[in-house]
C-alpha cells in the first residue's frame, strides 16, 4: 500500500474540495508514491506525535488538525510547527490532514458527535453553498440517451435523495464543418441541421473532471459544445454541524450532565437554562459560534460547540441553550471514526500489508488544562 491509497480512501468520505477556502488540507508532508509500514491517527500533530509515529513504525500520521496552516516561509525550527516539520521529513514521515473537509461531511465530526450522545433523524446544520455544477451539452437525439447514462455514471445526476436526475430539451442544432474538419454527421462545407436533445445534469465539483472527461469520450462529435456553470444550491448532505433528536425528552441540568461525562470535560459554559426539557439537540466539532444562529432558525432546544466568547452566549436570548464543551473535547471522538473508517476500508479492499498496522494515538494533544 501506498500514501496514495490511504489518501483515496480518506476523500471518499471528506472529499479535499468539502475544505473550507481558508483550510489546509490533504497531504502536508510527504510522497504520496511512499509505501506504507503503518498509520497513526491523530487529533493534532505534535513533537510528541511524530515520536511515536517512529517509535511505533508508522511512516503516515493522519491528523484532523492541519500543522500546516498558513505558509512556512523558512524551516529553522524557531517554533512547533517548524520543529514537527522538520523532525517528520528527518525521519521520512508523512502528514496528511482532513481539517473541514472532515467537518463538512455527513458521516465526519459532527455525526460522530451525534453518535455519541444519542442524537437522531438528523440532518445537516449548515448546508454547503457552491459545491454544485450544471453541466449543459447538446447531442444527437439518437445519442442522448446512452450519453445520459455515461454522464450518470461518472457522477453527475445526483441531488438529495435522487440520482439520474437530467433536464432535457428537443431542438434543431446546426454547424458547418471546414476542409480540415471530420464531421459525425453532414458533409464538409455544408450546413447541417441536425435533431438534437440539450441534457443538462448538475453534479459535484469533486467530479468535474470524470464529468467532463465522460462526457468526451462518449460523445459523437468531433467537436463537443458544453457548458459548466456554478449554481446556488446548497448541498443538504454536505456542510457544517448536524440537528436531530433524541430518543426522549430530558431535563436540562440532567442532560448536561451527561455531556460533561460523555465528552470528559472539566468544565462546560452554558447560557441561562430555559427550564424546559431537551429534545432537539444541534451539535458542531470545534469552533461553532458562526451557527448560533442556525440553530435558534431550525429551533434546537440546545447547541453544543466550543469556543463561544462573551458576547455569544447573549445571542441565546432565552430562544435556547449554548454550550461550550471546549474545542478538543468536542473532537475528541474524530480520531477513532477515522482508525474505524481505514481499518474497514483497508481489510475490505486492500491487501493488509502494513508492518505496524493503522494505530489510534494514545498522546492527548489538548493545550488546555482544568484546575
Amino acid at each position: 500500500m501506498t500514501i496514495r491509497d490511504v489518501a483515496n480512501y480518506l476523500e471518499e468520505i471528506a472529499p479535499l474540495n468539502y475544505a473550507e477556502d481558508f483550510d489546509n488540507v490533504g497531504l502536508l508532508v510527504g510522497d504520496y508514491t511512499t509505501e506504507l509500514t503503518g498509520i497513526l491517527v491523530t487529533l493534532d500533530t505534535l513533537e510528541e506525535t511524530v515520536d511515536e509515529a517512529i517509535n511505533k513504525q508508522c511512516n503516515l500520521i493522519v491528523s484532523f488538525h492541519p500543522i500546516i496552516f498558513s505558509g512556512l516561509k523558512k524551516l529553522n525550527g524557531n517554533n512547533y510547527v517548524e520543529r514537527v516539520v522538520i523532525k517528520a521529513i528527518k525521519h521520512h514521515i508523512a502528514i496528511y490532514a482532513t481539517h473541514t473537509a472532515l467537518d463538512n461531511s455527513h458521516v465526519g465530526v459532527s455525526a460522530k458527535m451525534c453518535e455519541v450522545l444519542g442524537i437522531q433523524n438528523t440532518q445537516i446544520l449548515l448546508p454547503k453553498k457552491d459545491i454544485i455544477k450544471k453541466l449543459i451539452t447538446y447531442v444527437p437525439k439518437s445519442n442522448a440517451a446512452s450519453l445520459r447514462a455515461k454522464l450518470f455514471k461518472a457522477g453527475a445526476g445526483n441531488i438529495g435523495n435522487y440520482s439520474e436526475a437530467s433536464f432535457n430539451v428537443d431542438g434543431i442544432g446546426t454547424f458547418k464543418g471546414n476542409e480540415a474538419s471530420n464531421p459525425t454527421v453532414g458533409l464538409k462545407n455544408k450546413l447541417q441541421q441536425e435533431d438534437e436533445t440539450c441534457i443538462e445534469v448538475i453534479f459535484e465539483t469533486q467530479y468535474q473532471s470524470s464529468v467532463v472527461g465522460a462526457l468526451l469520450e462518449y460523445h459523437p462529435y468531433e467537436e463537443v459544445a458544453y457548458q459548466i456553470i456554478s449554481t446556488e444550491n446548497v448541498h443538504q448532505n454536505v456542510g457544517m454541524g448536524m440537528i436531530g433528536e433524541l430518543t426522549e425528552e430530558i431535563e436540562e441540568n440532567n442532560f448536561l450532565k451527561n455531556v460533561k461525562k460523555i465528552f470528559k470535560t472539566g468544565c462546560i459554559k452554558h447560557s441561562a437554562l430555559r427550564g424546559r426539557p431537551i429534545k432537539k439537540v444541534a451539535v458542531l466539532g470545534g469552533s461553532g459560534s458562526f451557527a448560533i444562529s442556525d440553530a435558534i432558525r431550525l429551533q434546537a432546544d440546545m447547541y453544543i460547540s466550543a469556543d463561544f466568547k462573551y458576547h455569544d452566549f447573549f445571542k441565546a436570548e432565552g430562544k435556547i441553550v449554548l454550550v461550550d464543551v471546549g474545542h478538543y473535547e468536542s473532537e475528541q471522538f474524530t480520531k477513532t471514526l477515522l482508525v474505524e473508517y481505514l481499518i474497514k476500508k483497508i481489510t475490505n479492499f486492500a491487501p493488509l500489508s502494513l508492518k505496524s498496522g493503522i494505530i489510534l494515538s494514545e498522546k492527548n494533544t489538548n493545550p488546555i488544562y482544568y484546575l
